[in-house]
């Protein structure tokens, strides 16, 4: 037995799939940037407004700088600097396809007077930073520096070293970055 519907029942069911099918909403693209909430900056930081740069497959983002700071604190003593320190809070992003060992204790502030100064070692111990870490693919990775520098020197740069890369395997040049 053939069911057979009244035309306006067909032509209703009709209309009403064609209407449901495009009174849909239009899809809205996905975001193109993750949506991070500001931060308070730290009571004796300056926050940076520095465009990020890059060397090898590593992107540095500068975001907070101190200067002539007398002494750290720890969880378990206070350091006065023998000279001043720089503290300075970056991020470290992998923009390669493979991992690279970063090392933080490589990165070196430019003072006023061209001299470099590695990272001051008890200071990043007694701050818990990391001196070197497996920065992976696409990986990003926020932590401070600190410098113990001659109190009459101004820091001025950063000369950053991001890692071994393919087409760098020694990785001697470092990109130098206006604080």
């Amino acid at each position: 037995m053939k069911l057979r519907l009244p035309a306006f029942v067909v032509l209703g069911l009709v209309l009403g799939l064609t209407v449901g099918c495009t009174a849909a909403e239009p899809s809205t693209p996905a975001p193109t940037t993750y949506e991070l909430p500001p931060r308070q900056v730290r009571p004796d930081e300056t926050a940076l407004k520095v465009p990020p740069a890059k060397n090898g497959d590593t992107e540095f983002d500068l975001i907070g700088f101190a200067a002539g700071l007398p002494s750290i604190t720890g969880s378990h003593t206070e350091m006065p600097a023998k000279g001043q320190y720089v503290r300075l809070r970056l991020v470290v992003t992998n923009t390669g396809t493979s991992s690279v060992l970063f090392d933080a204790m490589r990165q070196l502030l430019v003072d006023d007077q061209g001299a470099t100064h590695p990272p001051d070692e008890q200071a990043m111990l007694i701050k818990r930073q990391p001196a070197q870490f497996d920065l992976g693919h696409s990986v990003r990775v926020e932590f401070d520096l600190y410098w113990d520098i001659p109190k009459d020197r101004k820091p001025v740069s950063v000369r950053a070293f991001g890692g071994p890369t393919i087409t760098d395997m020694k990785n001697v040049n470092g990109t130098d970055i206006k604080l």
